[in-house]
């Protein structure tokens, strides 16, 4: 069958009023509280996905055909933004519920002091930067209607009769009609619009079942993914270029993170219609898998393009001009519906996002200065007023995309308008992040920067697009205003070897972040600047801040009642008064506040804030007074918290110093028992040395037999002494970190052996059984092997000399496991006490033997041991005995 061009415009009208339906269905269900689903995560998911206009549908396949992969940054921003939801967003939805925000302007201009200024400022900036984007909406819908009629098979002819200035203006007036029947019933921007929600979220199903549709068939008759590539590959189209990830690449990553964020009719969806907090949890991984899906079939729709069509069609247009090409005029149909859904969402959103600006920022300021009884005698003459200046603004916002389009219909591409777009709206991110992360941010530094980022992307990027138009523009481009060739709009600062995206981006970001961290720094903040400061920043920790109001004055409830119902309307204005005296009663500060948030839900925070203050006049205290105490009470509490925090500080640290304390009183007392054990041990071979010496000296009627004994026992008791001094001097010299030997490879068995074999005389001598369990075969080690050798016999020897039971045994074992060796030395002996567990390494800690024997030597030998084999970087410890004796176990690392 043949598509003429009324069954396609039909198509698309039938499609427009079906979205109408849905809206409308919506719309009354959620009136009703019988519409759950509406308020689902998913749905609200779907409706973010109105990011994706005729852009990602008609554009990402243009510029994938054009640039190769560049085209994934377009999903690559948003996508991080989303899965970092925890940073940003969800502390824009926070603070937008709490302060009851309405668009980008209110958020800022709420953050700054409620500054109008700022506010009409960011609107002025986002109706300029988002014409370009309403036109390449426009430019899509008209070209895809040209080429699904049969106009072209190139995608780029027009119809018999109608030019494109004509079908353009057509689609601008009936976007329009239908934008203000959709989107403007109802005065208050922040109750959500479930029906509006409803229409898009169903929409975002049209356009991603519409490109995957294309995308399986373009692979189907391409012979599968692997066919298109090598078809690609012989023809010589390559998608990947060494300038791909270059700084191209970087700047549309920033520029799509800004968008997600900064974009009208992103905050309108993502912050504004978000009904519950959580639901940005699912969106979190949903939407990026919704990107996901968008850009699935992107690259091979492109390439096949590239290689079957005939030379000279248009990339934009592929996802229709393959099915048509195929002769598949159903398939074509549905998606020129698709492109249709994503340009239509985006319009419908982004007029009512902006018409809400306008009106509650321009229109609504300027009526409160120059009106002096602004709906006097009508109850509902501010909600007549700001919905007939939303209708007006959506056909001034819709004229101003079409005239861009009419200075711009010559551009061959549909990406590049929409990154003039993007680069626009990003100037509000850096007072966007400052507004919700930096107190010390001020209305004036960020007033200074969102002005020379938008002055300085005007100048290199908005006004560039209209050099094929203008004779003037063309001449500013090639020489410069008055000939000064380093003021040139692509090459500002002598920088024309960049990127004219990259140029921009980096002259406009840069100096705006710059201005607004040097003016903030030079300026200070108003009182009601700080407060808001606090309540933005620190939004999580002081929510029910946020409720307090610090308004009050003579204003009878009647008065802030009449107020209410001119804005609100009769019906909202009763049920907020419910309750609240109408007499002489004064209103508290907190239903004042309440009511300014309530009113800040229509006309905006600034125009709340200004119309309140018509109608509260203080008495005793002025606002900026108030504003002032509130601020100074702030600031003692937060003086408060940080004593709070230095005495907790204070009281930590005496405890440590007291812990402190108590160990060097321990390390003194330790000293002392040293010494005394030190000298309790020399004086009894000093003495026994005297003794005989004496005797020797005195007696000269000994005989051979007992001077040869008494010189003997001398000499023994100097070796004790001198063994005595060598142990001490060595674990002096361990204990201040002077090791003595080298650690070289070793074979530990070897020690082992040798210490055994040296045990087993003393092992005879006690009548007691040495036995060998099962040994590794060996396992080298890095240490001393004679320094290991004399731990294993101190350890094995200390097992024979206390073991005073019956059948005596110690039993030796070795292993190997995980890297390392182990030596396990136990006993069936008494064991050790539990009293001396903990002692049984220090210096001169020695065992109780039993049957009230002497404890042997000084008891050094352990104390040594565990300094050696730390000084190997092993490890030895008292382990769990088999049966009641004890066991040792020596741990090295092998080599």
């Amino acid at each position: 069958m043949t598509l003429s061009s009324d069954f396609v415009i039909a198509t698309a009208i039938g499609y427009v009023g079906l979205l109408f339906l849905i809206a409308y269905v919506g719309d009354r269900r959620a009136r009703k509280n019988a519409g759950s689903f509406l308020r689902s995560p998913f749905v609200y998911t779907l409706a973010i996905s109105v990011y994706c206009t005729s852009w990602t549908f008609y554009g990402a396949v243009g510029s994938a055909a054009r640039n190769g992969l560049e085209y994934l940054t377009i999903y690559l921003g948003p996508t991080l933004v989303f899965v970092g939801w925890w940073f940003v967003l969800r502390k824009l939805v926070r603070i937008s519920h709490s302060q009851r925000l309405t668009s980008i302007a209110d958020l800022l201009s709420s953050r700054f002091g409620k500054s109008s200024r700022l506010a009409v400022l960011v609107t002025v900036i986002a109706v300029i930067g988002i014409a370009p984007y309403i036109a390449l909406q426009l430019k899509a819908v008209t070209s895809s209607i040209q080429a699904v009629a049969g106009a072209s098979e190139l995608g780029d002819g027009s119809l018999k009769g109608v030019d494109d200035v004509s079908l353009a203006l057509g689609v601008a007036a009936a976007m329009a009609l239908f934008t203000i029947l959709f989107g403007t019933r109802n005065v208050d921007a922040k109750e959500q619009h479930h029906g509006v929600v409803a229409a898009i979220a169903f929409e975002a199903v049209v356009k991603l079942t519409a490109l995957l549709t294309v995308g399986i068939f373009v692979v189907v008759i391409g012979g599968g993914f692997e066919a298109i590539f090598a078809s690609a590959q012989v023809k010589g189209i390559d998608i990947y270029s060494d300038e791909t990830f270059g700084n191209r690449w970087v700047a549309m990553n920033i520029l799509s993170i800004a968008a997600i964020i900064c974009l009208p009719r992103q905050f309108q969806i993502t912050v504004v219609e978000n009904s519950d907090e959580s639901h940005l949890r699912t969106a979190s991984w949903a939407f990026p898998a919704y990107l996901l899906l968008m850009s699935l079939f992107t690259l091979p729709i492109a390439l096949f393009g590239l290689t079957s069509m005939p030379t000279g069609s248009n990339p934009d247009m592929f996802v229709l001009t393959l099915p048509l090409a195929a002769g598949q005029q159903g398939l074509a149909l549905f998606a020129f519906v698709g492109g249709f859904s994503s340009a239509t969402s985006m319009i419908i959103v982004e007029a009512i996002a902006l018409s809400i600006m306008v009106s509650n920022h321009i229109v609504m300021p300027i009526a409160l200065r120059t009106a002096r009884s602004l709906g006097e005698n009508d109850a509902n003459g501010v909600s007549r007023l700001l919905l007939n200046s939303r209708r007006l603004s959506i056909g001034i916002i819709l004229s101003l995309g079409f005239l861009y389009f009419y200075f711009t219909r010559d551009s061959d591409a549909l990406a590049p308008i929409g990154l003039i777009s993007f680069a626009g709206v990003a100037q509000f991110l850096p007072a966007i992040i400052a507004a919700l992360f930096w107190k010390d941010a001020t209305v004036k530094g960020a007033t200074a920067a969102v002005a020379i980022g938008f002055v300085i992307w005007a100048w290199s990027m908005f006004m560039p697009s209209f050099e094929n138009s203008s004779p003037i523009v063309a001449d500013l481009m090639a020489n410069g205003p008055w000939g000064i060739s380093w003021l040139r709009p692509e090459a500002l600062f002598g920088a024309g070897h960049l990127d004219p995206l990259v140029h921009s981006v980096f002259w406009s970001l840069l100096l705006n972040t710059t201005v607004l961290v040097v003016v903030s720094l030079l300026t200070n903040q108003s009182a009601l600047e700080r407060l808001q400061a606090n309540l933005f920043v620190d939004a999580f920790r002081r929510t029910a801040r946020a409720d307090q109001h610090f308004m009050r004055g003579s204003a009878a409830p009647n008065d802030l009642f009449f107020v209410a119902q001119r804005v609100l309307g009769a019906e909202r204005a009763t049920g907020l008064f419910e309750g609240v005296p109408r007499a002489d009663m004064v209103p508290s500060p907190e239903f004042i506040g309440r009511l300014e948030r309530e009113l800040a839900g229509s006309i905006g925070a600034a125009s709340a804030h200004v119309m309140l203050s018509k109608v509260v006049s203080g008495e005793a205290v002025s606002l900026e007074e108030v504003m002032q105490m509130a601020d100074e009470t702030q600031q003692a509490i937060e003086y408060s918290q940080e004593l709070e925090r230095t005495s907790n500080e204070l009281r930590v640290t005496a405890r440590k110093l007291e812990e402190v304390n108590d160990q060097l009183k321990e390390l003194d007392q330790q000293k002392d028992e040293f010494l005394s054990q030190v000298s309790h041990e020399v004086r009894t071979p000093m003495t026994s040395i005297r003794s005989f010496a004496e005797i020797l000296l005195e007696e000269d009627k000994l005989t051979g037999e007992e001077r040869q004994r008494f010189v003997t026992t001398i000499h023994d008791e100097s070796l004790r002494l001198t063994k005595l001094l060598d142990q001490i001097l060595d674990l002096s010299a361990m204990e201040r970190g002077e090791q003595g030997w080298e650690n070289r490879p070793i074979d530990a068995e070897a020690a082992l052996q040798r210490a055994i074999e040296i045990c087993q005389g003393l092992a005879r001598q006690r009548n007691m059984r040495l036995t060998i369990g099962s040994r590794s075969r060996g396992a080298t080690v890095c240490g001393d092997s004679d320094r290991l050798c004399q731990v294993l016999i101190n350890v094995i020897s200390n097992a024979i000399k206390y073991n005073d039971t019956l059948h005596p045994v110690v039993e030796v074992r070795s292993s190997v496991s995980r890297g390392r060796y182990q030596v396990e030395i136990s006993d069936n002996g008494p064991g050790i006490a539990k009293a001396e567990r903990k002692l049984i390494f220090e210096k001169f800690a020695r065992g109780q033997m039993g049957k009230g024997a002497a404890p042997f030597g000084a008891g050094l030998g352990l104390a040594i041991s565990r300094q050696i084999i730390a000084r190997m970087n092993g490890k030895l410890e008292l382990v769990p005995g088999r049966d009641q004796g004890a066991a040792f176990r020596i741990t090295l690392p092998l080599a």
